[in-house]
């Protein structure tokens, strides 16, 4: 480097990438910028240059200098090979000015720690690397020694995974052509172990606990609030929910609270009635997918929420954004930087997630189609939220029409009540507490069916899928809440070639077509 590289070096000032330094004098704090540029960007470290001014002063260099920067250097873990250049200035005989430059961070090396401590650049200034940002990264680095997912789990044993799930999850990923159709009849360690979810072949992990675990006691974190607010903000609320268990529990009581609380529309196609969300319900099962997926799981006192306003849904994850991916990429293509990827990859193979990061764009595609607004994406204090918006507007909200009203006329309104409650909403001249009972009488003939949908994200029998909305297993119970529902074609048979079969199981077309 000549003393002209380094005066266009140092024209612009300070930045990101660039740290100036009277004197090794302050050596210390040059080393923790140092550490800073290592684990962000990389940059030029230069002793010898007025920071204030710009000046370029050089400073005198013995061997005891070489001797106290090569010490510094050594303080930075892991141990890296720095070229020190020593570049003369003119007209200051015996001064020379001292330039370092550090690599950028790759990601998936073990972060850089200056005497034990991490530091990164926020703009141009040299802070200390935050816990998590820090523990993120060595879990990345070394995932069999520091990720939670891996660990072995805590007071779970096989005994209390369902197996019933774990088989069920297999037959998705064989249906989909992901997994070998070995595996469904391999043993039930084999395909754990295989998915590595079993630490010393022996032992569940977290992960498996957090997929297919029963014994969900030692995991506070294993839940998710729900609620449906008045208005737009979180003062009074219509319906509140705490559900809790592994991931299909998760999933399937936020899809029934979707379906529970957003509108719907109908319309036959062909000899079929389709009944849709206001907001797609291929799009909202795919973004809380993700936030199951991705949330940092280690937060133990932090929960996924879902909250329904007047005029949107948000989803809310404990997580982070990979430092690859900036918020203002996110809507644009881009590879994919699972966060437990041991559970990302359990979910790709029975296509419950997409590998290559194509699920948010999967849900702007969705939405798209069915002319929504498409979500929008923050993250702030390591919260990540996804917003959809919801379309306010009186006659959708009419023409709403809850599937087969006529097959649980008991919770309809009279023909003149309702219709005098749809003028006095479309005027707007009902109060809130009538329009809240409107809303809810809607609901009422509609829970046996959505309740029966959000069961059956797995398989599932008829006995247990009776017994779910309380039931027994008649076949008058069946030919009225289930059958229907498969003439629709809602739900679809694992066995449609053998009817009567007792291996027959029935699961809902949300599981098996996807985006």
């Amino acid at each position: 480097m000549t003393i002209n590289e380094i005066s266009k070096l140092i024209a612009n000032d300070e930045h990101r990438t660039l740290e100036l330094k009277k004197t090794t004098g302050e050596l210390k704090d040059g080393m923790h910028s140092a550490c800073a540029f290592l684990n962000t960007d990389g940059g030029w470290l230069i002793f010898g240059v007025a920071s204030a001014s710009l000046k370029i002063l050089g400073q005198d260099v013995t061997e005891t200098t070489r001797r106290e920067i090569a010490q510094a250097l050594a303080g930075l873990e892991p141990a890296i090979d720095v070229l020190v250049e020593y570049v003369d200035v003119p007209d200051r005989d015996g001064r020379q000015i001292i330039a370092m430059y550090f690599e950028p961070f790759v990601w998936g090396k073990i972060p850089y720690t200056y005497h034990g401590c991490p530091y990164y650049k926020v703009e141009s200034t040299t802070i200390r690397m935050p816990r998590d940002m820090y523990d993120a990264r060595l879990r990345v680095a070394k995932p069999k020694l520091h990720s939670w997912e891996r660990q072995e789990a805590d007071g779970i044993d096989l005994n209390d995974l369902n197996e019933e799930r774990v088989r069920g999850a297999v037959r998705l990923g064989v249906e989909a052509g992901r997994i070998s159709p070995s595996a469904l009849t391999d043993d039930i360690t084999r395909v754990l172990s295989k998915w590595h979810l079993l630490t010393n072949d022996r032992e569940p992990n977290n992960a498996a606990a957090f997929l297919f675990g029963t014994n969900t006691n030692e995991y506070p974190q294993f839940k998710l609030r729900m609620a449906r607010f008045t208005g737009n903000e979180k003062q009074e609320f219509l319906d509140s929910i705490t559900a809790e268990g592994n991931y299909f529990d998760l999933l399937d009581a936020g899809t029934a609270f979707f379906f529970k609380h957003l509108f719907q529309s109908g319309k036959v196609v062909g000899f079929k009635r389709e009944e849709r969300l206001e907001i797609p319900a291929e799009a909202l099962r795919e973004a809380l997918t993700n936030a199951l997926c991705h949330r940092q799981w280690e937060k133990y006192n932090q929960t996924i929420s879902i909250a329904i306003f007047d005029n949107r849904l948000e989803i809310c994850n404990p997580g982070m954004l990979p430092p690859e991916l900036p918020l203002e990429l996110l809507k644009k293509r881009h590879e994919s930087f699972p966060y437990n990827p041991v559970i990302a990859e359990v979910l790709f193979q029975t296509k419950f997630l997409e590998r290559w990061g194509t699920g948010i764009q999967r849900i702007i595609d969705v939405c798209h189609e069915h002319n929504v607004p498409e979500p929008e994406w923050t993250y702030e204090q390591g919260i990540v939220k996804v917003t959809f918006k919801r379309v306010n507007d009186k006659v959708k909200i009419l023409r709403c029409n809850i599937i087969d009203k006529k097959n649980d006329k008991d919770n309809q309104l009279s023909n003149d009540k309702d219709k005098h409650l749809s003028n006095n909403i479309i005027n707007g001249k009902s109060d809130k507490a009538e329009r809240v009972n409107y809303d809810q009488v809607k609901r009422l003939s509609n829970d046996k069916y959505m309740a029966i949908l959000s069961y059956c994200m797995m398989p599932r029998n008829r006995r247990e899928i009776l017994k779910h909305i309380g039931l027994k297993c008649h076949t008058d119970n069946f030919k009225r809440y289930i059958k229907p529902l498969i003439d629709n074609g809602e739900l679809t048979l694992t066995q449609p070639d053998k009817l009567n079969s007792p291996k027959q199981r029935y699961v809902t077309k949300y599981s098996v077509k996807r985006l």
